[in-house]
């Protein structure tokens, strides 16, 4: 028996044995997860979720965390007075090995679920807070003037505020989960690294 599942954003087909890189999973070495997006199920009797499977589940062992090979970006922009940049990045993975394959009786089997991990930073950041009308505006008088940063308008700062994100020190000190879930909360798709943010706040930040 196969099935194909769903975590990451990715697809995988698999059967009990493979050995599966996935991006990272908030588990330790040695720890068993769960993944219970499943969309099918291959055999003799073939069953295709819509889009998943109920009681459906695939179980791993994590086997370590790991970190895929290194992509070098080059980002040119020629309005920027000829700005150059060069970026490595090296995604976080989480190296697991397929168990078991359940095709039903999922909710029942008291294994966790396995689930992505985000830093406790990122997700601070990225929460919408709701302050009383006097903190709202003593956090605003104490704000950095985000505009300064590349391709951040009002409305952009705006955005940024309501994520709890008011000064230049902040986005110095985003790492690479921040980032990504900061891209994903507000739908920024790319554009902290294109424009350099992080190394421009830093320069800010110093006055």
């Amino acid at each position: 028996m196969f099935a194909v599942l769903k975590t990451g954003g990715k697809q995988y087909k698999v059967q009990a044995g493979d050995i599966l890189r996935v991006e990272k999973l908030a588990a330790d070495a040695g720890e068993k997860v769960q993944f219970n997006d499943v969309l099918m199920l291959g055999g003799d009797a073939p069953v295709v979720g819509a889009p998943f499977i109920d009681g459906a589940a695939v179980q791993a062992e994590v086997i370590e965390q790991i970190k895929g090979d290194k992509v070098i970006k080059f980002v040119k922009r020629r309005r920027k007075h000829s700005s150059k940049r060069t970026v490595g990045h090296r995604q976080k993975l989480t190296l697991v090995k397929i168990t078991d394959i359940l095709p039903s009786g999922a909710d029942k089997s008291g294994v966790k679920a396995a689930t992505g991990s985000v830093s406790a930073t990122a997700v601070d950041a990225a929460a919408p807070k709701k302050a009383p009308a006097k903190k709202a505006a003593a956090a605003k008088a104490g704000a950095d003037d985000l505009k300064k940063l590349s391709g951040v308008g009002p409305a952009l700062e705006k955005k940024l505020h309501e994520a709890g994100v008011t000064t230049f020190a902040q986005i110095a000190a985003w790492t690479e989960e921040d980032v990504a879930a900061m891209d994903e909360k507000l739908s920024f798709k790319g554009r902290i690294e294109r424009e350099g943010w992080i190394e421009q706040a830093k320069e800010l930040a110093k006055g």
